[in-house]
């Protein structure tokens, strides 16, 4: 059976992602809370410009009309 994205996001709480935003720009951080309407807040969060960290911002919310797409990272 095919998991539905809320599950994805459910198992990635607690757990690094990568969000990536409409209009290009990507923050990592830990997830630590989501709703249904994709609003995503993000903990030790840091913008990403080119793969490379550019600026740390501790704890930040995403409104969820922003997010393109939410990753889980595999951390190496």
């Amino acid at each position: 059976m095919a998991e539905r994205p809320l599950d994805v996001i459910h198992k990635s709480l607690d757990k690094e992602v990568l969000v990536i935003l409409k209009r290009g720009a990507e923050f990592r951080g830990r997830l630590i809370g989501y709703d249904i309407h994709l609003n995503v807040v993000l903990a030790d969060a840091q913008f990403i410009e080119e793969g490379e960290p550019k600026k740390n911002y501790g704890k930040i919310v995403i409104r969820g009309d922003n997010v393109l797409a939410i990753s889980p990272v595999e951390i190496e």
